[in-house]
């Protein structure tokens, strides 16, 4: 990653969320935000603002901790938020917190606790965030606009669909006409594109743990990548063309896809 970060000269690093296995953090003292996070990721090229998106293994620890300005203190790096917007001029990011849509965190959580903290009555919450998506959608100028979050919407990887924000979310992005959505979860790479909406969905899961021979039979058309293996991807953007890259851990390109725009010249 720094030695393609540094080839390609990156503004900033996105995640995908579990950022912290496997119970997030116990709170803002927790040795792990060093073990994973700053004392992992020390290439020069690194060095620039990491915004972070929860998922579901952060949200079985302190998920306030992970909110904190203290950890930002200690890594001027870290941003974490539940759901914001980065603007980057000709590009717009919207990060969404997926974990609270999947009903069987609540309804059938086994052996594990979730801190429900700050989400809690769960249908006003998320009712007041999908109601905010859309409408930041909907105002948004930028020639660009990507969704981030930690779920799956489509994947033919271990969990598939999921299905709560396949229903809820994905309308909104169709009808806002968003590029594209990048997710975790899935510890693969894959790049589906859906050919009903044109939407392309990015899962880079590879950051750490990766299940080899998961795979459920996809549309070929729409599967265009599916890596079983730890890596990373890139996006480059200019105002008429996005090219995205998939690597594996050592820096081999996998699958490269470029996205264009028509440039708008005003009279």
């Amino acid at each position: 990653m720094g030695v393609v970060g540094e080839k390609q000269n990156i503004d900033f690093v996105i995640s995908t969320g579990d950022n912290f296995y496997d119970d997030g953090l116990t709170g803002v003292d927790d040795p792990a935000f060093y073990d994973s996070f700053v004392n992992i990721y020390t290439a020069p090229s690194l060095q620039k603002i990491w915004y972070n998106v929860l998922g579901n293994h952060d949200y079985r620890g302190d998920v306030g901790a992970q909110l904190s300005p203290i950890l930002t203190q200690k890594d001027s790096r870290w941003v974490c938020m539940r759901s914001f917007i980065l603007d980057a001029g000709i590009v717009e990011f919207f990060f969404v917190d997926t974990t609270p849509f999947h009903d069987d965190y609540f309804t059938d959580p086994g052996e594990h606790t979730y801190d429900w903290s700050g989400v809690l009555p769960r249908e006003a919450y998320l009712s007041e965030l999908l109601k905010d998506v859309d409408s930041a959608l909907g105002q948004s100028k930028a020639k660009w606009k990507i969704v981030v979050g930690h779920h799956t919407i489509k994947s033919a990887g271990h969990h598939g669909n999921t299905v709560e924000v396949e229903q809820q979310l994905l309308p909104i992005l169709k009808a806002r006409n968003v590029d594209a959505y990048i997710n975790g979860h899935d510890h693969c790479l894959e790049h589906i594109v859906d050919t009903e909406s044109g939407i392309h969905f990015l899962t880079s899961g590879g950051g750490s743990k990766a299940w080899r021979g998961d795979i459920k039979p996809w549309n070929k058309e729409e599967l265009k990548l599916y890596y079983d293996g730890q890596g990373f991807m890139t996006v480059q953007i200019t105002e008429s063309k996005a090219d995205i890259v998939f690597y594996d851990i050592y820096g081999k390109v996998l699958h490269t896809w470029s996205l264009s725009k028509k440039l708008n010249y005003e009279a």
